[in-house]
């Protein structure tokens, strides 16, 4: 017997006229439309990770608005909106100009550009309707006709949204709402392929004309997953309210709260996985308000009722992945503690400038932040400044499962060495070992470097070596790892979770640079890493929590360049 109450789930609908007339699973953001309208604001952009029901809401709201959907109270009826006999009367009641950027993703600025004219060419279509209007002049349909062709130069590009918000001003005698998601795509292309500053005077020319001096604009709307610098493309806009993660602002309308979320479980005859729900897809935090479930992880899980990493494998985390190989040793120390549960405590400017993402590291977190991979537990302001310092956290665990992805990843071609030197290292198989991390040093150093220095390459090698053991082994083992400045000399110790069980054994690692001046040969330089293994007596942590003598292994690894000598 199919339960009547059960939601019907698509997977992939962000068109919310489509999912109200099927009568799919939809959980009721209807609020925002009031919170945001009673807001006031002229320009809003409102940043929230991806699959977050951005796009969904700005469908909402060119339903609610459109007058393309006047007289479909349809739509609504029976939602919190509709409770009120105000905006019964306003549903359907206004011009909008609705786009979206989420497909600008062009290697190149001509061809970005071009894409943008295109989606700007099919806006001006689904308004064709002016051009039977006797109000505009030829000259004026002309104009409008070879926007809609896309037959214009950037000049015109950037002035188009000004212009089609004067023709519906002119025809409909009201003023307009624009309606823009994904503002920030083809910024981070842009940054990516390398023609940020070409892009950024162009895209600032347009939102200046479509947002600033539009003399039609009514109200307008931005999504985005960053918040782009204020300087980069929003600097002539004094009139931008800006709502991000940390805002207090819109906190329950984008995401699920886990009030909607266990409803949504118990109907669909889940009521048992609550824990195991919330476990995975719970963490997220917007402003103040905590327990936001990621929607298209929850529509997923409805759909299947299995726990997999559903957000985390719908986007490619190159960008991110990239930042954190080529980093330096303290941001990759943070990773480390990131992934063993821990909190870390740091300043950035929430506003991300992608042209100082390789020269400012702290914008890194910044990018993880609004990327919805990491979630801001605390933030408290210091000194007289009032500086803000975050305190961030893995969101959850299908956040935990993707940054393991990353980290093991790093290894690419070399994935299956890197495998069989771990196991190789738990078996004390030391032949196996040296022969498969020889491999993997020599195909891996470069991959983590930005530096010229030999020691600053072996540190940033040390610290993905940890990451990837992080990743693979942390079900297993604690790990751990210190770094001591100077001499090139590190340290790795695998605790195992489970203290008495043989075929898992307690590691110790101690990682020193060839010192010609020191050491005669690498055997030398092995010698002299166990030795220090022996005298800092590492194995007294060890045997305190309860570890026999004989479970503990000792190994030295020695490095000349890439070449690397395990004893």
């Amino acid at each position: 017997m199919v339960d009547s109450m059960k939601p019907k789930i698509s997977i992939g609908i962000q068109d919310f006229a489509a999912l109200r007339e099927q009568n799919c699973f939809l959980v009721d953001k209807t609020d925002f439309i009031k919170s945001w309208w009673e807001s006031k604001d002229v320009v809003t952009l409102i940043t929230r990770p991806r699959r977050f029901g951005k796009t969904l809401n700005m469908s909402m709201l060119n339903c609610f608005f459109s007058l393309q959907y006047q007289n479909r109270e349809d739509l609504f009826e029976g939602l919190y909106v509709w409770n009120d006999p105000v905006y019964q009367k306003i549903q359907g009641s206004y011009p909008v100009i609705y786009l979206s950027f989420a497909d600008v993703k062009q290697n190149c600025y001509g061809d970005t550009v071009q894409k943008i004219r295109h989606i700007i060419g099919d806006t001006y279509r689904r308004h064709r309707y002016l051009l039977e209007q006797d109000c505009f002049t030829e000259v004026e349909k002309q104009q409008f006709t070879k926007i809609m062709n896309c037959e214009m130069d950037e000049v015109t590009v950037q002035d188009a949204l000004k212009n089609l918000s004067y023709y519906l001003y002119h025809y409909w005698k009201k003023r307009v709402i624009i309606l823009l998601d994904e503002y920030d795509t083809p910024m981070q292309e842009a940054y990516v392929f390398g023609y940020w500053d070409a892009f950024t005077g162009f895209i600032r020319g347009l939102f200046n004309s479509s947002f600033k001096t539009n003399p039609y604009l009514e109200r307008a709307v931005m999504t985005g997953i960053t918040r782009v610098s204020k300087e980069s493309v929003f600097s002539d806009l004094n009139n931008l309210k800006v709502v991000t993660i940390t805002s207090e602002e819109y906190a329950d309308c984008f995401g699920f709260t886990e009030a909607e979320v266990f409803k949504a479980l118990d109907q669909s005859g889940l009521a048992d996985k609550k824990a195991e729900v919330k476990q995975w897809y719970d963490g997220f935090t917007f402003g103040s308000r905590k327990d936001i479930y990621n929607p298209w992880s929850i529509t997923n899980y409805l759909d299947t009722a299995k726990l997999q990493p559903f957000w985390a494998s719908t986007s490619s985390n190159n960008l991110v992945s990239k930042l954190i190989q080529t980093s330096s040793a303290e941001i990759k120390e943070k990773m480390e503690e990131l992934l063993r549960g821990n909190q870390i405590a740091v300043t950035f400017d929430e506003q991300i400038v992608f042209d100082q993402l390789g020269k400012n590291e702290s914008a890194i977190w910044s990018l993880m932040l609004a990327s919805g991979y990491l979630k801001a537990d605390d933030v408290e302001y210091r000194g007289l400044l009032r500086e803000p310092w975050y305190h961030l956290s893995i969101t959850n665990l299908e956040t935990v499962s993707m940054f393991s992805g990353m980290f093991k990843g790093w290894f690419g071609i070399t994935q299956t060495s890197y495998n069989r030197f771990v196991k190789a290292l738990l078996q004390g198989d030391m032949d196996a070992m040296n022969y498969y991390m020889n491999e993997v040093s020599f195909a891996t150093f470069s991959f983590f470097d930005t530096g010229k220095e030999p020691d600053s390459e072996l540190e940033r090698f040390y610290h993905g070596f940890v990451l990837g053991l992080l990743a693979d082994q942390a079900e297993n083992y604690d790990i751990r790892s210190n770094l001591e400045s100077g001499f090139g000399r590190y340290d790795v110790m695998l605790i195992p979770k489970k203290k008495h069980q043989e075929n898992m054994p307690a590691v110790i690692l101690e990682f020193k640079v060839y010192n010609p001046r020191k050491e005669a040969s690498l055997e030398e330089t092995v010698k002299e890493a166990l030795k220090q293994i022996e005298e800092k007596q590492y194995d007294a942590e060890l045997i305190a929590q309860g570890i026999r003598k004989e479970q503990i292994r000792h190994y030295g690894f020695a490095f000349e360049g890439k070449k690397v000598l395990i004893g």
